[in-house]
């Protein structure tokens, strides 16, 4: 396995850094950028000139991730050549969907017909999808058996509109699927958000889909507003400091899902992801510390799963807008915290997202996930 990666910033491509890769050899090519970048199709004729006979997506995002620093306005592109692995990817678009659910069934059951299959990356537009919806289609077949992992592009943090693309310039409503089969491919995932959890646990008695409207028979919101105590004054923009985090009946790990608007008229909350009737929460607030110590246990996780000593060729990490915001300028912390535990035999890559998929622990089936940090290793 080899990897190399670039930068696209201020008007051109940094030199390419890595492996020297072959030329004449099908590379799976990984590009994530500001919107406004691939809007223009210069990015996507560029790289299928520097990468011909490979597979290119494409997605935007809230912010980009290279090496150990995040960037805005640029593109991080990473091609990955493999020696022993089979890959193919899928892309469908929302628009001819029935609904995200029926997009997730189809796209593992297509992925999963040529069989051996070993590890899924998803790549979905982040606006027109409900991600909560494409993941549970996924686990409807899957059941946990296979690991898949990914996340939802991004558009800054202005939640307008989102951009995805394989094989083409990226455009909205897309939903990408990269299926890799056999078993010389090591993947490892981690996930953690490192939110302080507060207040009793209250049951959800009225909601549709990602929309809150009753916890305990009561209003949602006006029991929000009462937690947010001085903070309520800086609605909506302080959602982001207290997500939720969201226990199913029968389960015992938690989903974090972050506020996206409130509708005062109406009493409602509306979420990036599902908050089923029946489910039980929890408020959550922010630790700026535990924030980026829960990227440094992401690693670790990842690491973990590798089983060897070795250290992983490739880590894409995915986090979410949330964190960036809240971070701010301490956003470049929590990524030099991962590249100090893979060091320079590891290239980082990835981009800031409106959600992240990925397994809550090992041989568990994936989730949607708000506010995480969510890595995933690959190595030969």
């Amino acid at each position: 396995m080899k990897v190399a990666q670039k930068l696209f910033t201020n008007g051109h491509f940094t030199p390419s850094t890595g492996d020297t890769l072959s030329s004449n050899s099908k590379k799976l090519v990984l590009g994530f950028g500001s919107k406004t970048l691939l809007q223009d199709d210069t990015i996507f004729k560029h790289l299928q000139q520097d990468y011909p006979q490979s597979d290119i997506v494409l997605c935007s995002t809230a912010g980009e991730i290279y090496n150990d620093s995040v960037y805005d306005d640029s593109v991080s592109v990473v091609a990955i050549e493999f020696e022993k692995t089979h890959f193919t990817t899928l892309n469908i678009n929302i628009k001819d969907q029935p609904n995200s659910f029926e997009a997730g069934k189809l796209l593992f059951t297509q992925l999963n017909f040529l069989g051996n299959l070993s590890y899924v990356l998803i790549i979905s537009d982040g606006g027109l999808v409900n991600g909560s919806e494409l993941v549970r289609g996924i686990e409807d077949i899957n059941h946990g058996k296979i690991p898949v992992t990914g996340g939802l592009a991004g558009d800054a943090a202005r939640f307008i509109s989102t951009l995805v693309g394989c094989n083409q310039p990226p455009t909205e409503g897309n939903i990408v699927a990269i299926g890799f089969y056999g078993s010389n491919l090591q993947v490892g995932h981690g996930s953690m958000g490192g939110w302080e959890i507060f207040g009793p646990e209250k049951k959800v008695t009225r909601s549709v889909a990602n929309r809150l409207y009753e916890i305990d028979n009561g209003s949602a919101l006006d029991l929000y507003k009462k937690y947010l105590g001085k903070y309520v004054d800086e609605l909506p923009g302080s959602a982001l400091l207290f997500p939720l985090c969201v226990r199913l009946e029968g389960q015992e790990g938690y989903l974090v899902r972050t506020i996206l608007s409130i509708n005062e008229h109406e009493k409602e909350m509306v979420f990036a992801g599902d908050i089923p009737e029946g489910a039980y929460v929890r408020f959550m607030k922010a630790n700026f510390d535990k924030i980026i110590d829960a990227a440094s246990q992401a690693a670790n996780n990842a690491l973990v799963q590798f089983n060897t000593t070795t250290k992983p060729k490739l880590a894409l990490l995915i986090s979410c807008v949330g964190r960036k915001l809240i971070l701010s300028k301490r956003t470049d912390e929590e990524i030099e915290t991962v590249k100090d535990i893979f060091c320079n035999e590891t290239i980082i890559t990835g981009f800031y997202s409106y959600g992240e998929i990925s397994p809550l622990s090992a041989n568990t089936k994936c989730e949607l996930n708000n506010q995480s940090m969510t890595i995933t290793t690959f190595n030969e």
